[in-house]
């Protein structure tokens, strides 16, 4: 099988995506590490539009990735490099990379007020955030994704040795329809209805019922679209003008019924239209990705190798640089756009002349 570079940009791009979200939260109502001086609620509804699939994406592009590691790998060889790619960079980014974002947390609340070396080591690590300071923060992507592909490894292999089980069969029917594709969504619109409302999203791996089999489903989802590729591909090719049609009329109609639907049924109600607003998105992203990004160039396999490294850094970055002009009496575009260039520079300035340079820091970054 060829490598599909399509699968490499919209990676990169939603990792990419991932920071600019990162930095909306800054000046966002919702609540979050830090806060600029000026509030700004229009904002909440580019970054409802992102929350519906950015994360969903993610996911099943990292299924993807799993089946593709699968093919060149035993079972042993998978697990090694996903403890690796995975863990290292988990425990390497608990100890070094997020203290600092703890610390600006503690300033701005007024609960610490030394220097960074009084806080760090002695104070960084007792006690669980948010009480205490240990924490993965925006890391927490990496333990669910870490213990999906030990979870699922069993059924991956199953799924592999049986190209004609029942599951393969049934999902081999739906995906050449255009719409028989969304009954993939039924698990997903389940897990909204019944589970979402007692089991709030934690991050945090052991409480976050709702959040991890949710996610555990769409990572299985991108494994078998893998396996069915050619099927998957094609399909989302050629209706993504479809799909990017229905996927403009439902995220308004979410905004209405999260604004101005009212009793009991609401829930399902909300939890059709964003399940369903969710899945044409992504169909349509891979459709568009497909038809136009499946190509090989020096800047996507630099940028490709880049990215792991820029999603650890960014958002301790983003938090630092952040603290330091949230008070200052700039415009919403100034401060936006200060914070987002110098961002993206400092991540590629550690990243290209030190990191990819030093051995051990690219295995502590989950580097190649």
């Amino acid at each position: 099988m060829e490598r599909r570079y399509d699968l490499d940009w919209l990676r990169v791009l939603a990792f990419a995506l991932l920071i600019f979200y990162h930095i909306g939260m800054f000046f966002v109502p919702w609540d979050w590490h830090l806060k600029n001086n000026i509030i700004y609620e229009w904002i909440m509804y580019p970054m409802l539009f992102l929350n519906r699939w950015r994360m969903p994406l993610l996911f099943i592009i990292s299924g993807m990735g799993a089946a593709l590691s699968l093919r060149k790998r035993t079972s042993i060889q998978f697990t090694k490099e996903r403890f690796v790619r995975l863990l290292l960079p988990l425990l390497f980014g608990i100890c070094i990379i997020v203290p600092p974002q703890i610390y600006i947390e503690r300033l701005s609340n007024f609960e610490f007020s030394a220097s960074y070396f009084e806080f760090w080591p002695t104070e960084s690590f007792k006690g669980t955030y948010p009480k205490g300071n240990l924490s993965w923060h925006h890391l927490w992507f990496l333990p669910y994704i870490l213990t999906y592909s030990l979870l699922l490894l069993p059924i991956f292999h199953y799924l592999k040795r049986k190209p004609n089980c029942r599951l393969l069969q049934l999902t081999s029917k739906r995906i050449p329809s255009k719409y028989g594709v969304f009954l993939l969504l039924i698990p997903l619109f389940l897990m909204e209805c019944f589970l979402d409302p007692f089991f709030p999203i934690t991050h945090g791996l052991f409480d976050d019922w709702f959040n991890f089999f949710y996610n555990l489903v769409l990572f299985l989802y991108g494994f078998i679209f893998i396996l069915q590729q050619e099927l998957f591909f094609n399909t989302v090719s050629s209706y993504y003008k479809t799909y990017f049609k229905i996927g403009c009329i439902t995220f308004p109609l979410f905004l209405f019924i999260i604004s101005y639907a009212d009793g009991w049924q609401r829930h399902f109600i909300e939890a059709t239209v964003n399940q369903i607003n969710m899945w044409t998105w992504l169909l349509c992203f891979f459709g568009m990705s497909a038809q136009f990004l499946n190509k090989k160039s020096k800047l996507i396999s630099y940028c490709n190798t880049a990215v792991y490294p820029f999603y650890i850094l960014h958002q301790t970055i983003i938090i630092i640089v952040a603290y330091y002009c949230k008070d200052k009496d700039w415009s919403f575009v100034t401060k936006f756009l200060f914070i987002t260039l110098t961002t993206f520079l400092i991540c590629f300035l550690l990243y290209h002349f030190i990191i990819r340079k030093m051995k051990l820091l690219k295995i502590m970054m989950g580097v190649k």
